[in-house]
């Protein structure tokens, strides 16, 4: 009686291999092209990274920093001597000059307040290089009626300044030296848009040829929030001193983050007295001696950069007219009050029955005051046309009584020496 023998079980070196590539015992020991020397190639082994790394890759965009780790400033903890990594280097940016002052090592999202009393703009700083946009504009002088026309058109590839990668822009409009709310002018707000279309002409009045010799017009563009403070975009300015009178000059430039030199605050000793004289403001009058009825017109067309009196830096104009030497009550006239405002705008007219020769004997004072309920009212400043004028004063009074019937209008400095000698404040 024979005892059969249970086959040989397999070899252990088949367990190694994974069940779904492993054959079954019987087929490979039976299969006649299996081989005791044949050898499959492992596969390439994965490149192994830590985890930070992998984070690091997907994240930053630069060279791959060593990310500190909370063991790395214990060393008692590593079994081996470790230094701990470098810090990591802080960008600081250079010294600038920002409307005369020197700051060094502001850093983003430092803030800066403009200088023109309003809400102020938060001005981040950016690298120099950084594209703010394009703003298209075109000027006129008109030196025959004393108007400096600006007509803002658009604005190309404004800057986000908003989080849903828009802005709310407007474009504000200054003269220096001297900025200050009498001569600020400023555009509609467009919601939503880095390419806004404003279309809209603004219009500065009283410019002299003079001014245009010595002035700069300064476009600011700035991003409205009405929850927190306007932010500054960029900034443009023209030298007026290169626009031609009855030249309409277009102009397509670049926004940029300009520092106010120092020689735009230190000026001449010639124009510092020009600027103080105007800080008052100044009135566009006009006179016409009517031969028919024997009689003076006084024409109060307007006032123009106006002293602010009052705290929230504006004025309540109006103007008082007196005839010297004084004739009684009708010789003294006043103009309606014009609200919160230093560029207010009359149009009113007087008349005063003097005959023609007694004309070139008399003085008319004119004065411009701001309004305060229950108080005396402050004297912003005046102005005296007649025979003891000099300068354009008295080239207005001569003018006046040569072309009779003929209304000449010319615009005059405030002064201080221009108060009513006879009078007082209401």
């Amino acid at each position: 009686m024979s005892v059969s023998k249970p086959p040989p079980p397999p070899s252990t070196s088949h367990l190694a291999i994974p069940p779904s590539s492993t054959p079954t015992p019987s087929s490979s020991a039976t299969s006649p092209s299996a081989t005791p020397h044949s050898s499959v190639p492992p596969p390439p082994s994965p490149v192994k990274i830590s985890m930070q790394e992998h984070f690091a890759i997907n994240v930053c965009p630069g060279p791959i920093l060593p990310i500190p780790q909370i063991s790395d400033f214990f060393p008692r903890f590593h079994d081996y001597p470790c230094t701990p990594p470098p810090p990591r280097e802080k960008k600081i940016l250079k010294e600038e000059t920002f409307n005369g002052e020197t700051g060094g090592g502001f850093k983003d999202g430092d803030r800066r307040e403009n200088n023109d009393g309003d809400r102020e703009e938060v001005v981040d700083s950016d690298d120099d290089d950084t594209y703010l946009g394009t703003l298209e504009f075109n000027l006129l002088f008109d030196q025959e009626n004393n108007c400096l026309h600006c007509t803002i058109h658009r604005a190309k590839g404004l800057k986000a300044m908003d989080s849903n990668g828009l802005a709310d822009p407007y474009v504000k409009l200054h003269l220096l030296p001297g900025a200050s709310k009498a001569n600020k002018l400023r555009t509609k707000t467009l919601k939503n848009t880095l390419n806004p279309v404003w279309n809209e002409t603004l219009m500065y009045h009283g410019i002299t040829a003079a001014d245009m010799t010595t002035k700069t017009l300064r476009l600011c563009v700035c991003d409205m929030d009405r929850l927190g403070r306007n932010e500054f975009i960029g900034e443009v300015r023209v030298a007026l001193k290169k626009l031609k009178e009855g030249e309409n000059k277009r102009y397509n430039m670049g926004l940029e983050r300009i520092a106010q030199n120092k020689e735009t605050n230190n000026q001449t000793v010639e124009q510092g007295a020009i600027v103080a004289e105007e800080e008052r403001g100044r009135i566009l009058v006009s006179l016409c001696y009517n031969t028919e009825k024997g009689c003076l017109l006084v024409g109060i067309i307007r006032c123009a950069h106006l002293a602010a009196m009052d705290s929230n830096g504006y004025s309540d104009p109006f103007v008082k007219i007196i005839l010297q030497p004084d004739m009684g009550k009708k010789s003294k006239y006043k103009t309606s009050v014009k609200k919160k405002t230093l560029n207010p705008e009359f149009n009113e007219e007087f008349s005063y029955d003097v005959p023609l020769d007694q004309l070139a004997k008399k003085t008319l004072e004119i004065s411009v005051w701001d309004y305060d309920l229950g108080m005396s009212n402050d004297f912003i400043g005046g102005v005296e046309l007649g025979i003891n004028a000099s300068g354009q004063r008295l080239k207005h009074w001569f003018e006046c009584l040569k072309n009779k019937g003929k209304k000449v209008e010319y615009w005059h400095t405030l002064t201080q020496q221009g108060a009513p000698s006879s009078d007082k404040p209401d």
